[in-house]
């Protein structure tokens, strides 16, 4: 789970400089993108779904960029032809990184993430080359400030429900589960009223990799860019940075 949490760490907290930006609704167009692709595009039958609609709602992302980001995840957006693909590669320092992308044009698609690894030192790779050192996961992230329950209390909602796992950090609570019972667990959530930051599969390392330095800071480089490019849904990666190398690098 390290290299999962790390990065997820990392993108929380850049989330109010991705929001000055203008980079926030691309973010959560992403994440309603790929809700409806695996979940299909209603989302009183789709929990996650649901739950990123209500994040963007939050944002104040407005109703028209939701619906398209909707249609598009679904394949019903007219006049394009959205298909699923998966990238694999090297970063800096041998992170190795899974990438989800979402294209009506799979050519620039690669050639533009292969620029990208170009740029930032690192080298995609053949189908297959990292994809080992990955596997599902069902994730889910509750909100320490937003919800008024403890920690045992949760714990003992998600295990009933089928959960693996729950590891607590100060700001949230994130929740491990299988894949195919990640919708059984958001649904005893909802149902106790606790509210979901977020709830997707994912794919999370089996092994770490730890980086410092100049290096850790180009393998952030290369994530956000990629995270960056339209087409790019998700990206997964098996690095590790000391808290205390991160903290340095934040001041």
């Amino acid at each position: 789970m390290a290299g999962h949490s790390k990065w997820a760490q990392i993108k929380r907290t850049k989330a109010k400089v991705d929001a000055e930006r203008g980079r926030l609704f691309s973010r959560l167009a992403k994440d309603i993108m790929t809700a409806a692709r695996n979940g299909g595009p209603n989302p009183e039958a789709n929990l996650r779904l649901k739950v990123a609609i209500e994040r963007a709602r939050e944002a104040n992302m407005p109703n028209e960029n939701i619906q398209r980001a909707i249609l598009k995840g679904s394949g019903q957006l007219p006049g394009a032809k959205f298909e699923e693909v998966v990238y694999e590669g090297y970063g800096p320092g041998g992170v190795a990184i899974m990438m989800e992308a979402l294209t009506d044009n799979r050519n620039r698609t690669a050639a533009d993430i292969r620029a990208i690894f170009n740029k930032c030192g690192g080298s995609l790779g053949e189908s297959g080359s990292v994809s080992w050192m990955f596997q599902k996961k069902g994730i889910i992230t509750v909100s320490r400030a937003e919800n008024n329950i403890s920690e045992d209390d949760l714990l003992a909602i998600v295990l009933e429900a089928g959960a693996e796992d729950m590891q607590t950090s100060p700001e949230v609570f994130e929740i491990t589960t299988a894949p195919e019972d990640l919708d059984k667990v958001l649904q005893a959530l909802q149902a106790q009223g606790v509210k979901v930051e977020e709830g997707k599969v994912a794919l999370i390392p089996s092994t770490t990799v730890e980086v410092t330095g100049e290096t850790a800071q180009k393998v952030l480089r290369l994530m956000e860019m990629l995270e960056e490019n339209d087409d790019v849904q998700n990206v997964y990666a098996n690095f590790e940075i000391p808290d205390s190398e991160l903290a340095a690098m934040e001041r």
